[in-house]
């Protein structure tokens, strides 16, 4: 684990945090209990929560937030401002009117795949798959599972033909 290829400032850090090698963090990042594979590079003010974890290789774009529950594929792009939901039916207080805990509300989990992108504006709610290879469009809302290589886009996100082929470009 290697903190030296921190680029930015004002990084919060928490001692949980399992880095790779040669992670590259940007300024006004909040990491606490997550883990990040080596080689990642995470955009100006990201927040990573506890449980997640982001595969080797990935990049997230800025202004993104990645709960607790989701985990992130190798290789895949996470681009700027997406969000990331674990929770079917937020609320902030109990049925009793007393502020919510931990003990209060049940994650539920969401697995990208390897080698997925995920554009800009996007949002993914708790609970899908999307598989590896697959392409979200921008601004997209990610209600159900989608198949590896397909193209998703729209709001709901709806598979619309197969993830383009960039297996040729340099």
């Amino acid at each position: 684990m290697s903190r030296r290829s921190f680029e930015g400032i004002h990084q919060a850090v928490a001692d949980d945090v399992v880095l790779g090698k040669d992670v590259r963090l940007s300024s006004f990042v909040n990491l606490y209990g997550c883990e990040i594979g080596d080689e990642v590079t995470v955009g100006a003010f990201v927040e990573i929560q506890k449980g997640a974890k982001i595969g080797a290789r990935a990049k997230i774009g800025s202004h993104t937030f990645i709960c607790e529950g989701v985990s992130v594929g190798k290789g895949s792009f996470i681009g700027h401002g997406v969000t990331f939901i674990n929770d079917r039916y937020p609320r902030a207080l109990t049925t009793l009117g007393e502020p919510q805990d931990d003990t209060d509300w049940e994650v539920i989990e969401t697995e990208v795949g390897e080698r997925v992108s995920i554009g800009s504006g996007s949002t993914i709610l708790c609970g899908v798959k999307i598989g590896d290879d697959a392409m979200i469009g921008a601004g997209s809302l990610v209600t159900r599972s989608i198949p590896a290589g397909m193209l998703a886009m729209g709001s709901p996100a709806t598979p619309v033909g197969p993830s383009p082929d960039f297996s040729n470009r340099p």
